[in-house]
């Protein structure tokens, strides 16, 4: 059976389904986006939605309280990996 087909057949029931079954497809739909790798980590780890958004609120506390090197920094450090 093809993508298409398939769509079509899943349409087909959906459209003469209860309340019930469609709130078990959306929280199935709902679980499967939540459980989708949207990105990694610099070292491959995947990440989920809802870890990429810990990650990027946890750098934004980061920030926040002064926890980063600046462009000057950074450069100077990489200067001693070279010695």
């Amino acid at each position: 059976m093809s993508t298409l087909e398939l769509k079509n057949q899943v349409i087909d029931k959906l459209e003469n389904a209860d309340e019930n079954l469609l709130k078990k497809v959306q929280a199935t739909i709902n679980d499967h986006e939540e459980n989708k790798i949207v990105a990694h980590t610099v070292s491959g780890k995947p990440l989920t939605i809802k870890e990429y958004r810990a990650e990027v609120f946890k750098a934004e506390r980061d920030i926040e309280q002064g926890r980063y090197y600046t462009t000057s920094e950074l450069k100077t450090e990489m200067e001693k990996w070279k010695r």
